[in-house]
């Protein structure tokens, strides 16, 4: 399965037409992403990332939506794991 993570646009580092690049914060860790699939996000903007390029720009109440399906799924797991 693949899976995008929602992250929030905390710089553009680099913009030109060959490339755009920024840096998205995820939690708290920040990493940079290539933003050259979302021309129309800007700083602030929540942005779905897979494998280091977003992919769709989206708002931010489904971003917290999506974080928060995140954390169940991580407590599920850690559930899971102490049942053994």
């Amino acid at each position: 399965m693949c899976l995008g993570v929602p992250g929030q646009i905390v710089a553009i580092t680099q913009e030109n037409a060959w490339m755009r690049v920024g840096k998205v914060r995820f939690g708290g860790i920040v990493k940079e992403v290539n933003l050259a699939f979302v021309p129309e996000a800007r700083v602030g903007d929540y942005v779905i990332v897979h494998v280091g390029f977003a992919i769709s720009k989206i708002d931010e109440e489904e971003a917290r939506r999506v974080f928060e399906y995140l954390e169940q799924i991580e407590e599920l797991g850690e559930l899971q794991e102490g049942d053994g």
